[in-house]
């Protein structure tokens, strides 16, 4: 009999966005499984988490001050705070769901400790990242906050839109950072979820249209709950996923598979 199989018991847990959707969702299974978890977000979260830190992830000073606020150690950080793109502006989408989250994960390496993981929420909106590699890299390898804030400034035709930019910039950064962290012993990981029920859903619905969003569903034929996105990441940063590291795994109901095999015909939104 194994008990306790994915141990986060007594380990120290951050999750962004923990106030609502995936986040929320995550922050309640980790709380389930006993480990302190710490709610980092815009809104109070409801999820009984150890911790609540008000963060903004568009405004530096705001990150510095969530990470000097955590300590050490960081077992384990789950990256799930996003922007929808409008109302929002491109900027602020892409440094929420991008050089902000990075500066958080970054910033928090020095207190995690050999045997860490970070796992960070993409989206099946960004399919295609390979493609467009040596256009991410230059944002991709910029160092800190205000380097990658000063890139989307200049470069405002390659964010537009901010949603779906954002989801192939962390497919990029996972993929490219994933190397040298694991040299420290500490895992990335994201995921690519398909469409999820949660409370970004009729704003995604009023920018692309029901149909469209339908048409990413998979041979499940529905959208998947919070909660089926959050497992995935659970399990991603616990010590099972030991040996996996600058993984993007599609948890879209085999949308993916369904669309290279040509099962399912989606033409791509431009961005």
């Amino acid at each position: 009999m194994i008990d306790d199989v994915l141990q986060y018991e007594g380990k120290r847990a951050v999750v962004t966005g923990s106030a609502s959707g995936m986040g929320a969702a995550t922050a309640q299974i980790l709380v389930d499984l006993d480990a302190e978890v710490i709610g980092l977000d815009v809104k109070p979260t409801e999820v009984p988490v150890k911790r609540h830190i008000d963060v903004d992830l568009r405004d530096r000073a705001s990150i510095d001050a969530a990470v000097e606020a955590i300590g050490s150690p960081v077992h384990a950080v789950f990256s799930v705070a996003g922007l929808p793109g409008e109302p929002f502006s491109d900027l602020d989408t892409m440094l929420v769901n991008f050089v902000g989250a990075r500066h958080l994960i970054e910033s928090l390496v020095p207190n995690m400790p050999p045997g860490s993981a970070a796992a960070c929420v993409a989206s099946n909106a960004g399919l295609g990242w390979q493609q467009e590699i040596a256009d991410l890299l230059p944002l991709v390898t910029t160092e800190g906050f205000d380097e990658g804030k000063a890139w989307l400034e200049a470069n405002p035709e390659r964010i537009a839109t901010g949603y779906m930019p954002s989801k192939k910039f962390i497919n990029a950064w996972v993929a490219w950072r994933a190397a040298s962290l694991l040299e420290q012993g500490i895992r990335l990981n994201c995921t690519n979820p398909g469409p999820t029920e949660t409370a970004m859903m009729p704003t995604f619905e009023a920018q692309a249209g029901k149909e469209l969003i339908d048409a990413f569903i998979g041979p499940s034929g529905r959208r998947s709950t919070a909660e089926e996105q959050a497992w995935p990441l659970v399990f991603l940063n616990s010590l099972r996923c030991s040996y996996v590291a600058g993984e993007a795994l599609h948890t879209d109901a085999g949308f993916l598979g369904a669309m290279v095999t040509g099962q399912i015909n989606v033409e791509m939104p431009a961005q």
